[in-house]
């Protein structure tokens, strides 16, 4: 390739690259490690019409959005995330609808040598139908066996590979022959990008009802520590209110001086009693009209057994 096209391939990447960072205000930084190109096209496809998919090499990448900073410098916020095999998945839509469909695609895979355990890998116990020759193989690994019908077997769980551990040429070579694939690679979110500011996915799984509860208990700090130290905010200023009104009434209680709110509540108190009085007979004649309800159905019950006709007709 001549020098002229990788200069024209450059000059269209950045060009698409601005065009996107314009039109886009989301974004995923995903990692690729051991994602292969079938798993890349159904991934593609799954996101067409919600995202768009961005690759290249994190130096072309960079220097692609500090062209574009003078239009969007919040974009800036990008860069230090540019590193790695990482890729950008740009989109206007549902962040958490667009995140279930870039992890969604995951295939399983065998451990290879030198690859860092995802996860922890626990070999089970039981027969393995491996042949008794492989015996010295398992001690090596310090994996405890007998013999059983010709074949190893295990005798308790192993753990084989530690997350985070990476993975040898005998844990590989035993897994391979045990016919086992511990982990699953696709796509996978590191970041999220939203105008200007960048955060952890996992901001995503909160729900609703959490920020209300997160922001109702913060309210309710803020209003205590304002009026612990007598300082108004728009937290603590409702309760003043509040407070200052018992206080005031409280006055108006003990005292000649009244206002409109507080002859209601000295209305109610001088009429205590009729409320106090009234209370018994609702009480009372609940259960008079439970009683007479149920002789009614009773009687009801009786005329409806005999028919019309005494017990000699």
């Amino acid at each position: 390739m001549s020098k002229g096209d990788r200069t024209e391939r450059k000059t269209s990447y950045f060009a698409k690259v601005a065009e996107l960072v314009k039109s886009y205000k989301r974004m995923f930084i995903v990692t690729v490690d051991n994602v292969t190109s079938s798993q890349f096209h159904q991934v593609r496809h799954s996101l067409r019409g919600k995202a768009v998919i961005l690759m290249g090499k994190n130096t072309l990448v960079r220097k692609a959005l500090r062209e574009v900073m003078n239009d969007v410098p919040e974009i800036e916020a990008l860069l230090p995330w540019i590193r790695g095999n990482i890729g950008l998945v740009l989109t206007n839509g549902d962040l958490k609808e667009v995140r279930k469909l870039i992890v969604a695609n995951k295939v399983a895979a065998p451990a290879k040598v030198g690859v860092i355990a995802q996860l922890s890998v626990t070999i089970p116990a039981g027969n393995t139908g491996i042949q008794p020759d492989k015996t010295s193989f398992f001690q090596a690994l310090n994996i405890p066996t007998k013999i059983v019908k010709g074949a190893i077997e295990i005798m308790s769980d192993v753990t084989l590979i530690k997350e985070g551990d990476k993975v040898g040429a005998s844990e590989a070579e035993l897994l391979t022959m045990l016919k086992i694939t511990p982990f699953s690679y696709g796509l996978s979110v590191i970041q999220v990008y939203e105008d200007g500011s960048t955060y952890d996915p996992s901001i995503l799984d909160i729900a609703e009802a959490d920020l209300l509860k997160r922001l109702s208990t913060g309210i309710q700090n803020v209003a205590a520590l304002s009026l612990a130290i007598n300082y108004p905010t728009d937290a603590s200023v409702p309760h003043s209110f509040i407070n200052g009104f018992k206080k005031v009434l409280a006055i108006a209680l003990s005292t000649d001086y009244s206002f409109p709110a507080a002859d209601d509540v000295k209305k109610a108190l001088a009429n205590a009693a009729s409320f106090v009085s009234a209370a018994p007979v609702a009480a009372a004649a609940a259960p008079a009209a439970a009683a007479k309800k149920v002789e009614k159905e009773e009687e009801k019950e009786e005329s409806d057994g005999d028919m019309g006709f005494g017990l000699f007709d």
